[in-house]
């Protein structure tokens, strides 16, 4: 498909582009008051999923609202472990929250094989309504949780500080941790290919508990399953972030995937010297969107200064939070969209 604007996809590519590109991550989230009213009107964040035109309307909303270059499909990384055949609940304030937990005790008897899986067609659906209506104007971005993140959240039941539990098993029972990452892939691999079936142009895994793990146990529990997903998805680029995981950016280095995100605590300098082949993504501290306008844009700038010109996709260093000001989003975003490199590179 030809993009009026495909930026993203020229920068995971390695092609020449007049500036970078800009999407957040929770873009389509509680800040924005129209995403409120359609949560409202659906009953809740688990009935937006299991609703595809819900789930479509709010993926679409950060596009026409804030002006961000590529939208990213409204959906939830634990639909996953469901799929598995761990059901979870959502609990409004607390997060999610699984009634029966994965352990080694309980063995791995009530695993479903991918195609087995009746809830991941809720996205696919999703992706196929919101690919119809932005109708080429920006990339629209699939994701994915990574294995060890699931793992964390499945055998812990809910989230954590350190996820001790899930760490106790990779201690006492390594086997069957490798045995239930290993499903996790799978079906990972089988959702994140019919997203992309369904309109996906580009797809992101997010370890988002990565820096749960030190980097032997991130080199043993976590890299392995990313680089399957990684080499399995040829169709599109993927991009990779591992939230926390600086301690291993040599050996994510080595990952067959075209863009690397960063935490906000990343230095982009070490980044792009240990990642020199990928290009970039992040890393503005999302509590820098709290200090007022003038602040967002000077840290924005600052930032964009900081990244290899023409190898970057701006973005947040983690997600959005809900109260968070969409005055002060739309300024990031502002800032990043006159930032042009001929521009830059005359001074």
């Amino acid at each position: 498909m030809n993009y009026f604007n495909d930026l993203l996809l020229r920068v995971a590519n390695g092609e020449k582009v007049e500036r970078p590109p800009v999407w957040i991550m929770r873009q389509a989230g509680r800040y924005l008051p129209e995403y409120r009213a359609v949560r409202e009107k659906a009953g809740g964040f688990r009935e937006m999923i299991r609703h595809p035109e819900f789930a479509a309307e709010v993926t679409i909303q950060p596009v026409d609202i804030v002006g961000v270059d590529a939208a990213i499909i409204f959906s939830d990384i634990l639909v996953v472990a469901e799929a598995l055949g761990l059901p979870y609940e959502m609990i409004e304030s607390k997060g999610p929250n699984f009634p029966e937990t994965a352990s080694p005790e309980k063995g791995l008897d009530w695993v479903r094989k991918p195609d087995q899986a009746e809830n991941l067609s809720e996205t696919w659906a999703a992706l196929k309504i919101v690919k119809r209506e932005l109708a080429g104007r920006v990339p629209l971005i699939g994701f994915a949780g990574a294995p060890w993140t699931l793992f964390c959240y499945m055998t812990e039941g809910k989230g954590s500080k350190d996820f001790s539990k899930a760490k106790a098993i990779l201690a006492s029972e390594p086997a069957f941790a490798h045995q239930l990452l290993q499903h996790l892939t799978d079906t990972t691999i089988y959702y994140l290919k019919g997203q992309i079936a369904a309109g996906a142009d580009i797809v992101q895994i997010f370890d988002s508990w990565a820096g749960a793990l030190g980097r032997k146990w991130f080199t043993e529990f976590s890299l392995p399953y990313i680089q399957k997903i990684c080499a399995a998805i040829t169709e599109v680029p993927v991009i990779v972030f591992a939230r926390g995981a600086t301690h291993s950016l040599d050996l994510l280095a080595e990952l067959p995937c075209q863009v690397m995100g960063l935490d906000w605590a990343t230095e982009p300098e070490t980044a792009h010297f240990l990642t020199p082949k990928m290009a970039l993504q992040g890393n503005l501290d999302p509590s820098i969107l709290y200090g007022d306008e003038k602040y967002v844009r000077a840290e924005t700038l600052s930032m964009l200064k900081r990244f290899p010109p023409g190898r970057h996709v701006a973005n947040l260093g983690h997600g959005l939070n809900p109260d968070m000001s969409v005055q002060n989003v739309k300024a990031f975003i502002e800032t990043v969209k006159a930032f042009e490199y001929s521009i830059f590179f005359q001074k």
